[in-house]
């Protein structure tokens, strides 16, 4: 994968990172955080949205009903998750709302830390969202598919194999998400992952500072 920003900076890099499903993207944007960069994680932003930003309430509220949203307001996650669980419309309606308002969030974000090198944006979803369209290079976090399960087996007690299969089944594969980064963490057990990030530290700053 290429080591050069496929887009120009905004006020500082925009570095995302993805990965599949326990390949332990923020286990690496933990790292950055204790490097002192400023990390977005989209995800969590997302579900706070879908709690709080009255626009987006409403317009979840009109593409899936009333029983999106409990009687003490927050939203009805088990409901969404069985309409959208296995239905790529329903999945592509719900993103189609929530990853726009996520971006404006996210821009709004990047704003408040002007000072820093680089930001870094934690999500799931970067390509295929198009979100890489805001970011200057994109990380891939990667790990053996085996791996991946026994992790999300121990972090996630209610969900089973198969249930995380269907989960992998649904994202990009892994092969493809790599042929798409510019840079590759293996988070494998086989590499550490430290030296890998404060490398891939050491180059965005530098990058940061011709940039600007």
């Amino acid at each position: 994968a290429s080591t050069t920003p496929k887009y120009k900076p905004m006020r500082s890099l925009s570095i995302g990172v993805t990965g599949g499903i326990g390949s332990g993207k923020s286990t690496v944007c933990r790292v950055f955080q204790v490097l002192g960069l400023p990390v977005y994680d989209a995800d969590s932003r997302a579900k706070w949205l879908m709690n709080h930003d009255s626009t987006l309430r409403g317009q979840v509220l009109a593409a899936f009903g009333t029983e999106s949203y409990l009687a003490d307001g927050s939203l009805n996650r088990i409901y969404l998750a069985g309409r959208v669980f296995n239905d790529e419309s329903e999945t592509r309606k719900l993103n189609d709302l929530v990853h726009p308002r996520v971006g404006e969030d996210y821009q709004h974000w990047r704003e408040s830390h002007p000072n820093a090198p680089y930001t870094v944006r934690e999500a799931a979803l970067l390509f295929e969202v198009g979100a890489i369209r805001d970011l200057d290079a994109v990380i891939v976090v990667s790990a053996p598919r085996a791996l991946r399960i026994r992790r999300v087996l121990q972090r996630d007690r209610h969900r089973t194999e198969a249930d995380i299969a269907a989960i992998m089944s649904r994202q990009m594969p892994e092969e493809e998400k790599i042929r798409l980064a510019d840079h590759l963490v293996r988070n494998d057990e086989a590499h550490l992952i430290i030296p890998q990030i404060v490398s891939l530290d050491a180059m965005f700053k530098k990058q940061s500072e011709k940039a600007f």
